[in-house]
């Protein structure tokens, strides 16, 4: 099978092209056919060295999400059986060669997902990072429930920075389908186009000096839950603007800095500070969010492309290189690689 690994960290030219044995799942393992494999940001950056760096002895497969059909299981698996269509979300995580830039990539049955006939494998491999975290964002806060359904943020107003971002995009669109008022926040007429294709009810550019204003027009009480991209440069914002007893849950700090709390406001607001890593929130949550997008992929409520606000990129395997070059640009929408035919 073909396989794109890289042994040392670095920039995109330590990714090469090789062929491998089509590997055999063990205990709770499943070898998924790839079919298409999604680039997050998270990608090129464990490639330079983020997080853990391979040894030069450790080969690693990169790419965290991707879709494509369950060709063989392991002892235990119960959930799947061969010729199941599936996501992926982190598949790589802690396995170096788990990663979906190759033709088959072995994953825990717990890091695999039912795909919907409803949803194609483009949309599959653009959930993983972004939908999970937009699902785990939405449901930390003390005014939302714990799941997400259709109409079960009806009447929440939900605050979303960033509605051009993947992230963003996913929030928007699942919290859309759960019935809130969609309150999104960008920096540019672009962007706020995009957020508009999501589903945004509402799209104000951060930048505009009576931001706070145009928020409390829309949300005269104050926002009942915030989904924060930026945690410092967005702190007085979101104080302002939330209601008491609101969460902000931040999954990112774009734009950097230290992140100051205004603690006399937050605790007369009775706010909740809610920070989001998808890696790390446990068993549970992940379940829940594999079943509650699967509802939302049912609904048809999770579109990408260019009338959805996700255009989409394009590369083959080979041009995985150019693939994380794009995202580590700053490409708007979501980059995809073709790995192998949907057959069927």
């Amino acid at each position: 099978m073909r396989a794109i690994v890289y042994s040392r960290p670095g920039d995109s030219s330590v990714l090469e092209l090789v062929d491998r044995d089509v590997p055999e799942p063990g205990p709770g393992e499943v070898r998924v056919r790839v079919v298409v494999s999604g680039v997050n940001p998270t990608d090129w950056k464990s490639r330079k060295g983020s997080s853990t760096v391979p040894t030069e002895a450790q080969e690693t497969v990169p790419n965290q999400d991707g879709s494509g059909v369950i060709d063989a299981v392991g002892s235990g698996v119960t959930s799947f059986a061969p010729g199941d269509r599936v996501w992926l979300g982190i598949s790589g995580w802690q396995r170096p060669t788990g990663g979906t830039a190759q033709e088959y990539t072995i994953a825990l049955e717990s890091r695999v997902f039912a795909l919907p006939e409803e949803a194609d494998f483009d949309l599959g491999a653009s959930l993983g990072v972004p939908a999970v975290t937009a699902h785990r964002a939405l449901t930390v806060g003390e005014l939302l429930p714990n799941r997400l359904a259709k109409g079960s943020l009806t009447g929440r107003h939900v605050l979303i920075a960033g509605g051009a971002g993947a992230v963003g995009h996913a929030a928007i669109q699942l919290a859309r389908w759960a019935g809130a008022n969609v309150i999104t926040t960008v920096s540019s007429p672009a962007k706020a186009a995009l957020a508009r294709d999501a589903g945004a009810h509402h799209v104000i550019n951060y930048r505009d000096a009576d931001v706070i204003e145009q928020i409390r027009a829309i949300a005269p009480d104050g926002v009942d839950h915030v989904v924060e991209v930026a945690a410092s440069a967005n702190s007085a914002l979101d104080l302002a603007v939330a209601k008491p007893r609101a969460t902000i849950a931040s999954y990112a700090n774009d734009r950097g800095g230290p992140v100051t709390i205004d603690v006399g406001a937050s605790m007369r607001l009775n706010i909740r500070y809610q920070w989001v890593l998808i890696y790390t929130m446990g068993a549970d949550p992940w379940r829940a969010a594999g079943e509650d997008i699967f509802a939302a992929l049912k609904d048809a409520a999770l579109p990408i492309g260019v009338g959805a606000g996700m255009p989409l990129h394009r590369f083959p395997l080979e041009q995985t290189a150019a693939a994380h070059d794009a995202v580590e640009g700053d490409a708007i929408g979501k980059v995809l690689i073709d790995v192998a035919p949907a057959l069927g």
